[in-house]
């Protein structure tokens, strides 16, 4: 396929991607913000509304405001083009699950970096799911975007095991 076409797929998936984790944060934002967790699947997923300043499991949220901002928004908005940027280098030589995976990893990454610009320092989070006495922490989409993205591109990046001529004789 066309190196253009292939990019404008990329795009649009890449977009689609952020504006469900955008819709979905605002979402949080109305209809979750001052009210008790939603409650389904007899408890297995809570919707409940946090803002979190950190990264994962509010790893960082006391950080000054400066090193925050470094961190959080400057290192990965750095590494999410430099991801980009291999992606587009090593187009022909990766599979469509792996596409799909960098578009995943890529879009959740933004996602996360255009709340903490538009939201001063503040991610919007409101997925927890668990059973009984084990829980996740809050997340949102866009944090399940690369961690499906990653699992994906893992998945997608294993080599069948070769049987050799010895292993054919056990």
């Amino acid at each position: 396929m066309n190196k253009r076409i292939n990019i404008l797929i990329f795009s649009l998936l890449c977009l689609g991607f952020i504006g469900c984790d955008q819709v979905t944060k605002g979402w949080a934002r109305s209809y979750l913000d001052n009210r008790e967790p939603i409650s389904i699947f007899h408890d297995t997923i809570r919707l409940i509304y946090v803002e979190n300043t950190g990264a994962f499991m509010s790893w960082g949220a006391e950080w000054s405001q400066n090193l925050s901002f470094w961190v959080f928004t400057i290192l990965p908005i750095a590494l999410l083009f430099g991801f980009l940027y291999f992606v587009l280098r090593k187009w022909n030589q990766i599979s469509l699950l792996q596409v799909i995976s960098f578009c995943m990893i890529f879009s959740g990454g933004i996602g996360n970096v255009i709340d903490r610009i538009v939201r001063h320092r503040h991610v919007t989070d409101f997925i927890n799911l668990g059973f009984q006495d084990f829980r996740t922490g809050i997340f949102n989409v866009a944090d399940l975007y690369v961690t499906l993205g990653v699992i994906l591109f893992a998945f997608s990046s294993l080599k069948p095991i070769q049987k050799s001529a010895d292993q054919d004789l056990l």
